[in-house]
């Protein structure tokens, strides 16, 4: 029972993530085959069940990206492996280098990394995406202002 409310609060989070940024606009890059969903939230809107089944750190300085691969396979699209890889940097070109952790929750599988921001901070994120087996790579670039009073 408890792995199956892991697993709902996994799409919860994902949910979540994909709703939380400024604009209800999809964050996602198609490429070839593949389609790379993306976004950035602060890490206290998580649950504290969730912060702790992924090993996050919940604070209102702390901030969480998620990135998703998924393949095109006629008209549905299944989750992949991908080697992630990326960094962000704030206005005064400070670098915070992200390190992705791949996380399995079911048939799903998504990409974390947690940096510690300011408040009022903008970020500007250079990730690049490369799915298992290919060498075709993405290069996913959004930015990001966060507010953690």
């Amino acid at each position: 029972m408890r792995s199956i409310k892991i697993t709902i609060n996994s799409i919860l989070l994902l949910f979540l993530g994909l709703i939380s940024s400024t604009t209800f606009a999809e964050n996602a890059l198609d490429f070839g085959n593949y389609v790379v969903h993306y976004n950035a939230f602060r890490s206290d809107t998580l649950t504290p069940e969730i912060a702790k089944a992924y090993s996050l750190t919940r604070r209102n300085n702390r901030m969480v990206v998620n990135i998703t691969v998924q393949k095109r396979e006629g008209t549905a699209t299944l989750p992949v492996k991908a080697s992630v890889t990326g960094f962000a940097s704030n206005l005064s070109s400070q670098v915070k280098n992200l390190t992705f952790r791949e996380i399995h929750d079911g048939d799903a599988i998504y990409y974390l990394a947690q940096e510690q921001v300011s408040h009022k901070e903008t970020l500007k994120f250079d990730i690049k995406v490369t799915p298992e087996g290919e060498t075709l790579t993405a290069r996913v670039k959004f930015k990001q202002q966060f507010f953690t009073d």
